[in-house]
């Protein structure tokens, strides 16, 4: 039951998606044909030494929608693995698209045609823009209708208690996976401890297939295999494959990227290689030109609203505009960061008069309805528009456009040992963090998605919490 459910969503939603981009392509090769040819079609000579083999541009047209589509499945653009969360979806459009005119251009060349440039150039880009844009709109769909309880694969996890434990406990705090665990086999099976975080345990090593076919699942989920042998393993594989019962290995490697991980076969041996973070070298300068590009650009086009804000903040409360304070970058060096006052100039002396009432996580300190928050502060908070002079600290090299959130000194002061690997890189206007939930995180979750970052980080990455961190601002998720 829950097999054939799973295979009829997976396929309806990538027909949906087949249809969409099908439209795209269409729209953005018969338009860009339209914009450079109008009415007429135009010819393509394909051997113009001679001029005796020409084809209309609508024929061209015509061959580029079909290898395109072609392209945009064999890349597996469309797999069920890869929608709904995480960035390999749009890494295999934007591959397919440019790898396709990568070998179109060759083949022209080679035939040594007068492909019009114009035509050729703007189909590419628009096209593929198009299309990460269709799937971004089909990515929103499927995550509001996953919250729903829809279009989700139903899941059981099988292994060692504690390692279920863990797994089960990051699998739900992603909904847009789609991933809805529906139950748990342990080696004990229930033993009065009948839950795994809200899971229930429903058997035993032994009781696999029995549980999984009763709970109509569609995955089973092995979380460690430390009690299950190679022959156990190589038959359940086979039990599965003959329920059509998708199997995933969970790796005991937890907080890991995809770009870090890369698998092997030796010997028929699955290996996993795991490379280290990167914290110098081209990634870094990369992003250091960008951070400086973005934050100097960012600046002039802010500035007129830097000047209302500052006037604003003047008028509402008295003392300057913008508030300086210490906090620990790089390496532990410290730095003095800006922003826009929006508490009273006194705010710093009524602090330990209110630590008793705090609504934070037990070491950073936040009340929703803090009294030294001013009328126009609380607006500049709402929207992280106070944040906004801290383009001032990235240009000049103290913080970054991403990362990790800039703490106090007092803060470092509690760290554990691992903790301090947040300082590797440098602080962010915005991080992992602020897209997550901002101050309504625990303690521990602002760690955790901080040191993820940290041993994760990449430009592309930083380009996507870029993105999130606007919807996030938009509709102040989290913010006080």
């Amino acid at each position: 039951m829950g097999v054939e459910r799973a295979h009829i969503w997976m396929w309806r939603y990538a027909r949906n998606l087949f249809i969409t981009d099908l439209f795209i392509v269409v729209g953005a090769v018969f338009g860009s044909q339209l914009v450079w040819f109008g009415g007429y079609s135009g010819d393509l000579a394909l051997a113009p030494t001679d001029g005796t083999l020409s084809v209309a541009y609508t024929v061209v047209s015509v061959a580029i929608i079909l290898v395109w589509m072609i392209a945009l499945d064999l890349f597996a653009t469309r797999d069920h693995k890869i929608i709904g969360t995480g960035s390999t979806e749009y890494k295999r459009i934007a591959d397919a698209t440019i790898r396709l005119f990568g070998v179109i251009a060759i083949v022209v060349y080679l035939l040594r045609s007068e492909l019009a440039r114009g035509y050729f150039l703007t189909a590419l880009p628009v096209g593929m823009v198009l299309l990460l844009a269709g799937r971004w709109g089909w990515r929103q769909w499927l995550v509001n209708r996953r919250r729903e309880g829809k279009y989700t694969h139903r899941t059981i996890v099988v292994g060692e208690r504690r390692k279920t434990e863990q797994v089960a406990s990051n699998i739900q705090r992603d909904t847009a996976a789609g991933i809805q665990l529906v139950g748990a086999v342990t080696k004990h099976g229930n033993t009065g401890r009948d839950l795994i975080v809200g899971v229930p345990i429903l058997g035993n090593f032994g009781e696999i297939i029995k549980v999984a076919d009763e709970a109509g699942a569609d995955t089973v989920i092995l979380t460690s295999t430390d009690d299950l042998g190679p022959r156990e393993l190589r038959e359940l594989g086979w039990q599965l494959e003959a329920h059509k019962i998708s199997m995933i290995v969970a790796p005991a490697l937890t907080d890991i990227a995809g770009p870090r991980i890369h698998t092997r076969q030796v010997a028929g041996l699955p290996l996993v290689h795991v490379d280290f973070p990167v914290f110098d070298g081209p990634k870094l300068i990369a992003k250091r030109t960008f951070d400086i590009i973005a934050s100097g650009l960012g600046l002039i086009v802010f500035s007129p609203i830097f000047v209302w804000v500052a006037l604003a903040v003047r008028q509402d409360s008295p003392g300057p505009a913008f508030f300086r304070q210490e906090r620990v970058g790089l390496n532990g060096v410290s730095f003095r960061m800006v922003k826009f006052r929006s508490m009273t100039s006194t705010a710093e002396a009524e602090l330990p008069s209110l630590l008793d009432v705090s609504d934070g996580n037990g070491v950073l300190f936040k009340l929703k309805d803090d009294p030294r928050v001013t009328r126009v502060g609380r607006f500049l908070r709402r929207y992280s528009i106070d944040e906004l002079p801290q383009l001032v600290n990235v240009l000049r090299g103290a913080m970054s456009l991403v990362g990790p959130r800039p703490p106090l000194a007092q803060e470092v002061g509690r760290y554990d040992d691992w903790a301090h690997r947040r300082l590797l890189v440098k602080p962010g206007i915005t991080g992992l963090w602020q897209v997550s939930g901002r101050s309504d995180l625990s303690w521990e979750d602002s760690i955790r998605l901080d040191l993820y970052y940290v041993e994760n980080w990449s430009l592309t990455g930083d380009l996507i919490i870029l993105w999130r961190t606007v919807g996030t601002v938009i509709h102040a998720d989290g913010a006080y």
